[in-house]
């Protein structure tokens, strides 16, 4: 589901990062916020805390339009405000159909049963819940399967976002009440009388040796932030120096950037009053009609400290950095949510789980080998946008890096290995996902419902068009198994 669990973004690019980059449009005046109108109050709060402090990094700005106290995407409690469905912005999987959720809840199951069917111990997790529509189809799903059923103690949603953590309540647990604890809500599911408990991070979900965590994330990575950078041409000095908040240091002769070719970070500052440009990702048809922008992104002069670290952490990176105007983009807390999965399952190098179980499941989109670039977009009502434009309301998503996500899982434990990424068509087909429609549809008689059940899932697998069969993926972390088991879906058969 498309939500965000970091809150750390509670004020004005407090917990954010603000570099005082010079863009290299030195001759552009940025005006006071005063003097011109802002499309949203969020706008006017960002064009004021960089014109004090300069361009922010990418992710710093991507983290305060989805998540600011002031107005951010999935913060908003506004009345009547739903960023899912047709009438919201986007429509995801589990809004398609009942059967993506219901085949997911079998995976679980099929992977609960080839780790040798615990009586006891295990967790559901879901990551960024959205609705609750994946949650409640699964639950629904596992309840038929007894011996599992009764095998889980608890399930975990990770969510920041009060007005959607009350839409999970209402469709998890009905009418049953919502409690404090120590580390968010709890409260109890309508489907298995199970504790249904939230916490706004991953982090706060107890992490215990003979616990088995079967955690999905559904169209959660592509809201993460990302840092981008471009690689420029050899220059002929060295950047010994570098400018900070707290005013300018000296680089160790280490960090300091050789005479060859350098990284250099994307910022975002405000769009100049004078501009008639569009930029990042505007579709042709709407650059005619709509304004600027409220932010432009540009170039940083000089090293960040992003751009002295995040391109050098992967072997992929460091191979484009000799080629100029290579573009990559990097999202650490992508990275970060990995590592806790795979340690989550197969414990940690300083900590190795005595016997790995559970798994991960991630479905999103993105390409399965490459580094994404370019891939910042916007959505508002079912439409691409800027997403430099219209901060709070309109939906930022980015490709996701599936290498990435696996080289960060498996350096974090050594007790997991990672299956994929594979297309999300060929994992929902090996799981059956045309044969349980044909059984949906047995038991009707209107040929409209029929129809409409055929559409969902032929458009959940379809390789092109509006189908979402190709583009997006799925992935899985399991425990290590020397290449003896794949889990279903990803070659492997359902061990009864």
């Amino acid at each position: 589901m498309r939500s965000i669990v970091c809150k750390q973004a509670r004020t004005a690019l407090r917990s954010a990062p603000r570099w005082n980059y010079r863009a290299p449009c030195t001759a552009v005046r940025w005006s006071s916020s005063e003097e011109r109108q802002w499309s949203t109050p969020l706008a006017k709060q960002l064009s004021e805390a960089i014109t004090a402090t300069g361009p922010i990094p990418l992710a710093s700005f991507m983290r305060m339009c989805l998540t600011s106290d002031l107005g951010g995407y999935y913060m908003s409690s506004q009345e009547g405000r739903d960023q899912f469905g047709q009438k919201g912005d986007f429509v995801t999987s589990p809004e398609i159909s009942q059967i993506f959720g219901e085949l997911i809840g079998i995976w679980f199951v099929a992977e609960w049963m080839a780790q040798g069917r615990k009586t006891k111990g295990v967790e559901l997790v879901e990551i960024g819940p959205g609705r609750g529509t994946l949650m409640d189809d699964m639950l629904r799903t596992i309840r038929n399967f007894k011996p599992m059923a009764s095998s889980i103690e608890a399930v975990y949603l990770v969510e920041a976002s009060p007005s959607l953590r009350e839409a999970q309540k209402q469709l998890l647990c009905g009418d049953s009440p919502m409690t404090e604890t120590s580390i968010g809500h709890q409260s109890i599911s309508k489907h298995a009388n199970l504790p249904i408990i939230w916490t706004e991070n991953i982090k706060f979900v107890p992490s215990v040796q003979d616990k088995s965590p079967f955690i999905v994330a559904h169209e959660f990575f592509d809201a993460l932030p990302i840092h981008a950078f471009q690689s420029i041409a050899p220059s002929d000095s060295s950047q010994e120096s570098i400018q900070t908040p707290t005013g300018q240091h000296e680089l160790s002769p280490s960090a300091r950037q050789p005479k060859g070719p350098q990284w250099r970070e994307m910022v975002v500052s405000p769009t100049p009053l004078s501009s008639t440009h569009t930029t990042l990702n505007t579709p042709k048809s709407q650059q005619s009609s709509n304004p600027p922008p409220d932010f432009q992104l540009t170039l940083s002069k000089a090293s960040t400290p992003h751009s002295l670290y995040l391109p050098e952490i992967s072997p992929r990176y460091r191979a484009l950095k000799s080629t100029p105007d290579s573009l990559i983009e990097i999202s650490p807390e992508s990275h970060a949510y990995a590592q806790e999965f795979a340690k989550r399952i197969g414990g940690s190098k300083e900590e190795p789980k005595q016997t790995p179980s559970g798994a991960a499941i991630i479905l999103d989109y993105g390409p399965a080998g490459t580094i994404p670039t370019n891939s910042l977009r916007g959505i508002r009502e079912h439409k691409r946008v800027s997403p430099l434009s219209w901060p709070g309301l309109v939906d930022l998503s980015t490709d996701v890096d599936f290498t990435a996500l696996a080289e960060a899982a498996l350096g974090a434990s050594p007790g997991v290995e990672v299956h994929g990424a594979v297309e999300q068509g060929a994992f929902l087909q090996a799981m059956g996902i045309k044969e349980r429609a044909e059984m949906l549809m047995e038991g009707l008689k209107g040929e409209e419902e029929k129809t409409r059940i055929e559409g969902a899932w032929k458009r959940l697998v379809d390789r092109g068009g509006s189908g979402m069969g190709k583009v997006y993926k799925a992935m899985a972390i399991v425990p290590e198994s020397g290449g003896r088991r794949r889990p279903v879906g990803f070659g492997g058969d359902v061990d009864a």
